[in-house]
């Protein structure tokens, strides 16, 4: 299974990025899809997470915030970030989880916010 994730840069605060990620390969029965993030010095955290029934979870500090969608028709999930913080730069990383339980990552995208 291959991730390709798109859509990160720079922005000031305030601002919005939308993220994508397409996962490719042998793919049978996606679970969860979504998105971690790393700042420099910290561990890697989760910042939102979308299930095949549809649920959602999402870290505390981007609710009402971020929205994550997942289309599983064509493995795809999209991360709407807006009003976007200093604090939310890092590196932003594509996660999916395929059954019975395995987990994959991209290779991540730099999400940079300026002050």
């Amino acid at each position: 299974v291959q991730l390709q994730a798109s859509g990160g840069g720079s922005v000031q605060t305030g601002g919005s990025l939308r993220l994508a990620c397409v996962a490719s390969g042998s793919i049978i029965g996606i679970k969860t899809m979504g998105w971690h993030r790393q700042a420099p010095g910290k561990q890697r955290e989760l910042v939102a997470r979308v299930t095949a029934g549809g649920g959602t979870n999402y870290g505390d500090s981007v609710k009402d915030r971020f929205t994550i969608s997942g289309d599983y028709a064509n493995n795809t999930v999209y991360l709407q970030m807006n009003s976007l913080k200093p604090e939310d730069t890092g590196i932003y990383y594509c996660n999916v989880v395929v059954l019975p339980f395995y987990s994959y990552w991209g290779q991540g995208t730099q999400v940079t916010v300026s002050s």
